[in-house]
């Protein structure tokens, strides 16, 4: 893309920091879950100094309220297992624990690289006789949400995400930004440049709406009684 003289390109997390490392100078606009600040993408939210803006997802932010939530669902839960992919930077393991630490939750981290770890993830969850599992944020993980669903429905593991796109695919509940918001926002900011627009012209963009989505069916199925005040609260309730 950098040889061919791109308009403009739109990317991920990965995608961003390597076109960083590049020296390009074409614009870019991410699509990521973090803080771009800290990753060092821009220097200010506000006003972007290089070729580089877009929109962050607040998928950290959005941590203890996760936890939360699946207090809410699950009270007696007192031991949390997260699911993270080791080989992804981003895996917001500190703020799970910080979090996790405030609500009095012990926290336990799996780990799973492919679709074939997610066996052996839940398997050490139930021997550690966890109540719940936190699925972390992966491109892997959403690609492979159905497969997800099944082996956490096959351990009767209550299982909470942190898309939508998860409880559709069989997952018990998620609660997060909007991924359709999101691209469509990253997809405005991309037709903003090809009308002459400078990415130091455009702040990066912070998705503020959040969902919160229940599937009723794996409720059933792992014997949970979702509390009224949850379902009031949801914006979609599978049934």
């Amino acid at each position: 893309m950098i040889g061919r003289r791109v308009a403009a390109i739109a990317t991920d997390t990965r995608g961003a920091l390597t076109l960083k490392g590049a020296n390009a100078t074409m614009p870019v606009v991410f699509g990521i879950s973090s803080d771009p600040v800290k990753l060092g993408l821009v220097t200010s939210l506000n006003r972007p100094d290089r070729n580089m803006t877009g929109v962050s997802f607040l998928v950290t932010a959005a941590v203890a309220k996760r936890l939360d939530l699946l207090r809410q669902l699950i009270p007696a839960a007192a031991h949390i297992g997260y699911l993270v992919n080791p080989d992804n930077f981003n895996n917001e393991i500190d703020e799970v624990k910080t979090a996790g630490r405030a609500l009095g939750l012990e926290i336990t981290i799996v780990h799973a690289r492919s679709e074939r770890d997610f066996e052996q993830a839940c398997a050490t969850l139930i021997e550690q006789k966890a109540n719940a599992l936190l699925v972390g944020s992966d491109p892997l993980f959403l690609a492979l949400r159905d497969e997800l669903a099944v082996a956490a429905a096959r351990h009767a593991i209550p299982a909470f995400y942190y898309l939508r796109q998860y409880a559709l695919a069989g997952g018990l509940i998620s609660y997060g930004t909007s991924l359709e918001e999101s691209e469509r926002q990253v997809g405005s900011y991309v037709g903003r440049i090809l009308k002459g627009a400078k990415p130091v012209e455009l702040p990066v963009m912070q998705s503020v709406r959040f969902e919160l989505v229940i599937n009723l069916k794996a409720a059933r199925a792992l014997g949970l009684t979702v509390p009224q005040s949850l379902l009031v609260a949801a914006d979609e309730v599978i049934e």
